[in-house]
This record gives structure tokens, C-alpha cells and sequence, in this order.
């Protein structure tokens, strides 16, 4: 599918004139203008709102807590705590 040529436009806005007539053409308009106005007020309005209640959503990582597995694909090159403490205890000969 291509865009519209100069030609398909100007078949489009003939229809429009020949349905509505040239005195209701500016009026149609006019109504859309204020309605696409509208909207993006509306929605400028609700994004700083949401902006203001939220709080922003970047924290710094908290290191897991004692006995948390690890994520997913990651292994961990220290000895768990119990057998350090295991091979501290029993002499090497």
C-alpha cells in the first residue's frame, strides 16, 4: 500500500465538499481543531500528574539478603559460609 497522491486527495476532499457542503466544511473543522485541542490537554494534564504522585522509579540495587539465592545464571565464586567455617575448623595435613 502507497500513500495518497495529490490526485486521491483531491477526489477526497471533493466527496467531502459535494456531502457536506461548503458552509459546513469550516464548522467541521473548527470541531475538530478543539477536540484534538482538547485531547492533548487532557493528556499533557494526566502525564504531569502521574510525574507528581510518583516517585521516581530509579533505586539503587539492594544487596540480597543471607540465605537469598541468586538470580537466575548467576554463581557466586565464594564458598558459602558454612563450609568456610567447616574447613577452618578441620586441620589440613
Amino acid at each position: 500500500m502507497g500513500s495518497l497522491g495529490p490526485m486521491e486527495l483531491l477526489l477526497i476532499f471533493l466527496a467531502i465538499l459535494l456531502i457536506f457542503g461548503a458552509k459546513r466544511i469550516p464548522e467541521i473543522a473548527r470541531g475538530l481543531g478543539k477536540g484534538i485541542r482538547e485531547f492533548k490537554q487532557a493528556t499533557r494534564e494526566i502525564t504531569e500528574e502521574l510525574d507528581l504522585n510518583e516517585p521516581p522509579r530509579v533505586h539503587a540495587p539492594r544487596p540480597p539478603a543471607q540465605g537469598t539465592p541468586l538470580p537466575r545464571g548467576q554463581v557466586t565464586t565464594e564458598t558459602p559460609t558454612s563450609e568456610r567455617e567447616t574447613q577452618q575448623q578441620t586441620p589440613k595435613s
